[in-house]
């Protein structure tokens, strides 16, 4: 199926980075593209770049680059959001070579083997890194020749101030390298690699166009404004956060960095934030946080009414959400008008909450290897518990579907990638006449909305025959006051497999809604909860089994929970104790 429905005409087709950089600095000119905070403390310090000052400094950093000798070269880059990180994600793609961005969680020996795997001549690196950097280096293991820093340091290894000085002189010497570079969109520029561990996973190739399409794709659906801002939280190496950000500096939104998972709702209101682009736990998490301060102030009963009247009126074309909830929005900063969802589905009582209260949610789907959306909502396509419809010149079927509909999603598009580097096995296993496998599983509803049961490989599959999609369980159990996060999965027991959740339970809420009751007693009421949620379910679907921790899960640096990983871990600990 495609969805070929333009919402926004006036989308821009681009045909390279270097014309994305060029159009919106001509675009925006003075308008801010990042706010950066340079001093954190009580009295901070912010710093404004202009979309001019953005295209200066990737010229600058650009051509310095060049003068290293890195025309055409593979340039890895990790560390933390940043400027500086999105400063040389675009100097690499614009003017320079190919990007290799590494995930800012990764342990020394899989920073090593990644860098060696993708063959990277040169790593940008935030100072955090200077001691892996150091070892790597001594170790001469990759075919690293070039080290920069992001800011000063004590080991004297070049900054990026230094490269962008040395590109500057050389541009008003009349060095031309980076506008005369010559990238062939159709060919690798991106090389990512996929979560898990180096060992198991696998180098995405991305091409400009790829990205590009995407981009196109999502201007044709969702409109942005040049005076929207946005917080930058989701990680600038995972393909869903970098195609945020080029996407967001295309429409000449401002980018603004988040201080830390604590301080999201801080740093939404300290930089009046309309668009937060995040994963379905922090909104989750954010929203329950509103029930609590709702319960704790006694307004139940008020926001029950107010949402009562401006549904009423929304149907009738009055919108007055805002003005109604306008204490509500303000714990939220008071400027956010849509937020966007993705890596997982978001609980639809939570995306219901947020558009009653004046929030748009929306959601969407991809993967790393296509670039990475493939379905999305739309203003004028919602629905709850759907990932919307596919997103402009994308093709999506579900393969060999069974009886209810449900079968494995593939894809087809510009945005598919070319391949996984130097594993032609693997590509072939996904990557089948034109379309692409993704391992997840999924069916159309009656309105063509597509709708995700599960991962492919989580399914549990009992003796009998019978599947259980672990994540529609999920959703019920996050739904308990107390719940962080839940993992449903198959414990293995003789030769069949018991239906069992973990649940990490909320400290806090235990402590001050649930008088710090002794872990016994929480046991008892939690597990008489899921006894509640069994009886919602058929009967084969009921859950028997209870792991109980304050302990938090086992995550990807996207906070998606490696299962496998949790799973091994809740078994040995069984071990442990028997």
């Amino acid at each position: 199926m495609r969805n070929d429905i333009k919402v926004y005409d006036n989308s821009k087709k681009l045909n390279s980075f270097r014309e994305l950089l060029e159009d919106s600095a001509e675009k925006f000119k003075d308008k801010n593209a990042f706010i950066i905070k340079e001093k954190v403390e009580k009295d901070p310090k912010y710093k404004y770049i202009t979309y001019n000052d953005l295209k200066d400094d990737v010229n600058n950093f650009s051509q310095g680059l060049v003068k290293l000798g890195l025309m055409h070269k593979r340039i890895a880059i990790i560390g933390k959001n940043s400027y500086e990180w999105a400063l040389t994600f675009v100097s690499i793609l614009s003017s320079v070579g190919i990007v290799v961005p590494l995930d800012k969680g990764l342990k020394e020996d899989e920073i090593e083997s990644s860098l060696a795997r993708s063959k990277a001549d040169c790593i940008v690196f935030d100072s955090n890194y200077i001691d892996i950097i150091n070892n790597i280096k001594s170790r001469k293991s990759t075919s690293l020749t070039e080290f920069i820093c992001m800011r000063e340091n004590e080991d004297n290894y070049t900054t990026i101030k230094e490269v962008m000085e040395s590109g500057k002189a050389e541009l008003k010497a009349g060095k031309t390298d980076i506008y005369d570079y010559k990238v062939n969109t159709k060919e690798m520029s991106v090389i990512l690699f996929t979560s898990g561990t180096t060992s198991l996973s696998k180098a995405v190739m991305l091409s400009q166009d790829n990205i590009l399409s995407n981009i196109y794709s999502l201007d044709c659906m969702i409109e942005f404004y040049d005076t929207d801002v946005s917080l930058a939280f989701l990680p600038f190496h995972h393909t869903f956060g970098s195609t945020a950000l080029l996407l967001f500096l295309h429409n000449g939104v401002c980018t603004t960095f988040c201080d830390g998972l604590k301080y999201v709702q801080k740093n939404l209101a300290e930089y009046k934030v309309s668009v937060f682009v995040c994963v379905p736990l922090i909104l989750e998490a954010m929203y329950k946080k509103i029930l609590t301060e709702v319960k704790k102030q006694k307004k139940e009963k008020v926001i029950k009414f107010g949402k009562i009247i401006s549904g009423t009126l929304l149907k009738l074309g009055i919108d007055v959400r805002r003005k109604i909830f306008k204490q509500v929005l303000d714990q939220l900063g008071g400027h956010i008008r849509f937020v966007i969802s993705g890596a997982a589905a978001l609980d639809k009582d939570v995306a219901k909450g947020f558009k009653a209260f004046g929030i748009i949610p929306l959601q969407g789907y991809g993967l790393t290897e296509t670039s990475p959306v493939i379905a999305a909502e739309n203003i004028k396509n919602m629905r709850e518990g759907t990932v919307g419809k596919p997103v402009y010149s994308v093709d999506i079927e579900i393969d060999s579907p069974d009886n209810n509909g449900i079968g494995e999603i593939k894809a087809k598009g510009p945005n598919v990638m070319l391949g996984y580097y130097e594993n032609e096995e693997a590509t072939k296993e996904v990557l089948k006449d034109g379309w692409f496998y993704t391992g997840d599983l999924g069916y159309f509803d009656k309105d063509n909305f597509l709708v995700i049961t599960g991962r492919k490989k989580n399914l549990i599959v009992l003796k009998n025959g019978k599947k259980i999609f672990p994540e529609e369980l999920e959703i019920l159990i996050n739904n308990l006051p107390y719940v962080s996060e839940s993992m449903v999965f198959g414990y293995p027991k003789d030769d069949d497999l018991v239906v069992s959740v973990e649940i990490t339970y909320n400290k806090e809420y235990v402590k001050n809604q649930m008088n710090d009751i002794p872990y016994d007693d929480l046991y008892k009421i939690v597990w008489n909860d899921i006894k509640q949620i069994n009886q919602t379910l058929p009967t084969y679907k009921y859950i028997k089994k209870l792991f109980l921790t304050d302990e938090e899960m086992i995550k990807t640096t996207t906070e998606k929970v490696k299962r496998f990983k949790e799973i091994e871990k809740i078994l040995e600990n069984e071990k442990k104790e028997k």
